[in-house]
């Protein structure tokens, strides 16, 4: 099932919890062919909640990203809602929207902080009215609620309770969305944002002009080369935290940080290409990166069906 917050239709606010917990499945599957993928691996007690998490931040990512004919304010004024019923539903009272029910339950069992949903929410509301960002620096206030604190809900949500884990599992989230907005450099360019900061086409000599233009030449295939190198230092961070995730539920965070990672790899394959087409994994080929994952560490898989939260 698709979100289309903007189209006014309301989800079915007599679902149990159970079914709201199913509708989020549905979302992700529908949403997010590549985290979903990785989401099965999990155990299914932890699963629903991993659905949870990502239908919550698609729903109000959908609200900018597929606004229809809203304007921004129209679309800030539906964050600002959302983000209202989002706190109240984590404050135990009823709310109509059965993400929000599936979410907030979610919430309250696993500890997820509500600083970091206020983060989150905060940094949805900046794409209405921050469309580009003059240095990585500038960048980092953005990702930090958009990526950095996801990768902390994760870590709630799979129990490492470990605050030591935390730095990696930010840099695992960021890494990952830096990884969405190289491929994705052309489909934002036409939503009117740049995610590549200004200073890092300067100093490569590549306008807006030639994004535009979808230039590939000598200044881009530098630009991204860069762009690639300082993703790929966050997964390398990210990989020393994965010690923090119990046992059980390692295999499909690892999977998911090598598919997105794998990524940077098509972009490279295609030589830097993301005008002309999408960098995607298909479903063989997420098999097979599932398997190695396996592979390297086969206890990791045994444990799955012993662990419990």
């Amino acid at each position: 099932m698709r979100l289309d917050p903007a189209s006014g239709i309301r989800l079915d606010e007599g679902l149990t919890l159970a079914e709201s917990y199913e509708l989020c499945r549905q979302v992700q599957k529908a949403h997010s062919r590549t985290y979903y993928f990785s989401t099965q691996f999990f155990p299914p007690h932890v699963r629903p909640r991993v659905h949870a998490l990502y239908a919550f931040m698609r729903y109000a990512d959908e609200i900018v990203d597929n606004p229809g004919v809203t304007s921004l304010g129209e679309q800030l004024g539906g964050l600002e809602a959302f983000e209202r019923e989002t706190m109240a539903a984590v404050a135990g009272e009823p709310v109509a929207n059965p993400v929000l029910r599936a979410y907030a339950d979610t919430v309250r069992a696993c500890g997820i902080e509500p600083a970091h949903i206020t983060a989150f929410m905060q940094s949805m509301k900046m794409d209405t009215r921050v469309f580009r960002y003059e240095t990585f620096r500038d960048l980092e206030v953005y990702t930090y609620g958009s990526a950095a604190v996801v990768g902390l809900m994760m870590c709630r949500v799979v129990g490492a309770d470990d605050r030591a884990a935390d730095p990696h599992a930010e840099s695992l989230g960021v890494a990952m969305q830096l990884s969405n907005f190289l491929r994705d450099v052309a489909e934002d360019w036409r939503r009117g944002r740049v995610y590549l900061p200004l200073e890092d086409l300067e100093r490569f000599g590549y306008g807006e002009g030639d994004l535009a233009a979808g230039v590939v030449d000598g200044r881009f295939v530098a630009l991204m080369r860069f762009e690639i190198e300082r993703a790929r230092k966050l997964y390398a961070y990210s990989d020393e935290g994965i010690k923090y995730i119990p046992r059980g539920r390692r295999w499909p965070v690892v999977v998911a940080r090598e598919l997105y990672a794998g990524i940077l790899g098509r972009i490279e394959a295609r030589g830097y290409d993301v005008f002309s087409g999408r960098a995607e994994s298909s479903r063989p080929r997420k098999l097979l990166v599932a398997a190695r994952c396996a592979a390297r560490d086969p206890y990791e898989i045994l444990a799955r069906s012993t662990v419990r939260r």
